[in-house]
């Protein structure tokens, strides 16, 4: 497995967050990484407090939004 992968495989959200267009993902190892809204057509159209209403899954692997049943995981953002 070469080192990209590993790292894809192992990325561990600490938090979430938002603003008008993208959301925004701070990882364990301290890297941050933004995605756009318009990816996620259920977060897209969520109140901003649906939005912060998240938890993290897996010890941070992925997120979850229940009020909106959306998962997200992190390795799948690394990997856009």
């Amino acid at each position: 497995m070469n080192i990209s992968v590993s790292r894809t495989l192992e990325a561990m959200a600490s938090d979430v967050w938002f603003d008008a267009d993208m959301m925004h993902v701070r990882l364990l190892d301290g890297r941050e990484i933004s995605v756009p809204l318009e990816w996620f057509t259920r977060l897209r159209h969520a109140t901003d407090e649906q939005k912060k209403k998240w938890r993290l899954i897996g010890k941070g692997i992925g997120i979850h939004w229940e009020d909106i049943d959306e998962d997200i995981l992190v390795a799948a953002l690394l990997r856009v």
